[in-house]
């Protein structure tokens, strides 16, 4: 699969499960500042247990040594209906320039947030295409039954909804080359194939079976339609982003090795899907012991990573890790 390099990837974090004022700016990690104009910066962004990004990627014209072209998309919503539209407004960013939203995968806290985003879209540019890349298996009716056998229906993604106000999906479960196969700049995955034998899914989803009006639920522990982002920067490599990496952050990896072809991973960011207790912990180790043979030059723990897990980056690559938090923007250059 052919991946275009690009010359500059820049994800502005809009909404992850923390948020620091304090932070402060390095090399690829732009912050919200605390001070603007003598004044603390205020309202202050919010967080939740959520993830959303705006991925703008970036070629340069060598002879004006100016921007030639770029292109914006969306990656997830938010757990919240304005979450990510009140972060937004803080930033001072619009979605006006976005050429379509990506969803990871059709769990409630990456897609909470999409019909007020198109709400918003619409009421700016009421003549928009708005475009939504996304598997299948997202708009799935799912539950969760847990350990000690209580249970709960999760909010799904109702497919009739967003056709009504015209959105058109994309739906596919193998690689898409956006914004085209012409300018193949950035790769959604589609389906990651699950390798590694301690990065196990999320065994407590089930998916509602509808037959002679009874409901069955039925084992859905892969989350098939979970998938990443990736790009190839001039001279450095891929730059992975995931959302909850339910297919494991290690298959992740490898998967966009194998479609590209590219071996070298420069940055990896987004949710590792390895939070404190049960099975992840035991994938804890396992996950570090591959992140070393795959060496990326930084990795970037959000969302569900879980604090053990941050914890444990931290300490085995301290040069590597840099923090994420609402409001930050990543960049990444040749």
């Amino acid at each position: 699969m052919s991946l275009q390099e690009i010359d500059e990837v820049a994800i502005t974090v809009l909404m992850d499960n923390s948020t620091d004022l304090l932070l402060t700016n390095s090399e690829h990690a732009i912050r919200m500042p605390l001070i603007l104009k003598e004044r603390i910066n205020l309202p202050p962004p919010i967080a939740e247990h959520g993830f959303s990004a705006l991925v703008n990627i970036v070629k340069y014209d060598r002879n004006k040594n100016t921007e030639a072209n770029n292109h914006s998309f969306l990656f997830d919503t938010g757990v919240s209906e304005n979450g990510v539209i009140y972060n937004a407004n803080i930033f001072g960013i619009d979605f006006d320039h976005i050429e379509g939203i990506i969803l990871s995968h059709g769990h409630f806290d990456h897609f909470t947030g999409l019909v007020n985003i198109i709400n918003t879209i619409r009421s700016r540019r009421p003549d928009s295409i708005v475009s939504l890349y996304t598997h299948p298996d997202a708009f799935l009716k799912r539950w969760i039954i847990l350990p000690n056998e209580k249970r709960a229906k999760m909010p799904a993604l109702d497919e009739k909804q967003l056709q009504e106000m015209e959105v058109t999906i994309h739906m596919n479960t193998g690689v898409r080359l956006l914004p085209s196969d012409q300018l193949p700049w950035l790769l959604i995955t589609g389906e990651i194939p699950r390798e590694k034998h301690f990065e196990k899914g999320f065994p407590i989803q089930y998916v509602e079976n509808s037959s002679n009006n009874e409901i069955d639920l039925i084992p859905d522990p892969l989350v098939k339609d979970d998938q990443a982002l990736v790009v190839n920067v001039k001279n450095k490599g891929l730059v992975i982003l995931t959302a909850c990496g339910h297919s494991g952050i290690i298959n992740t990896i490898n998967h966009a090795k194998k479609v590209t072809g590219i071996n070298k991973i420069h940055a990896v960011i987004g949710g590792f899907h390895l939070p404190a207790g049960g099975i992840y912990d035991e994938a804890i180790e396992p996950t570090m012991k591959e992140l070393e043979k795959v060496n990326p030059n930084y990795i970037v723990p959000c969302h569900c990573t879980g604090w053990k897990a941050t914890n444990r980056i931290i300490e085995i690559f301290p040069e590597k890790f840099i923090q994420t938090g609402v409001g930050t923007t990543f960049n990444f250059w040749m």
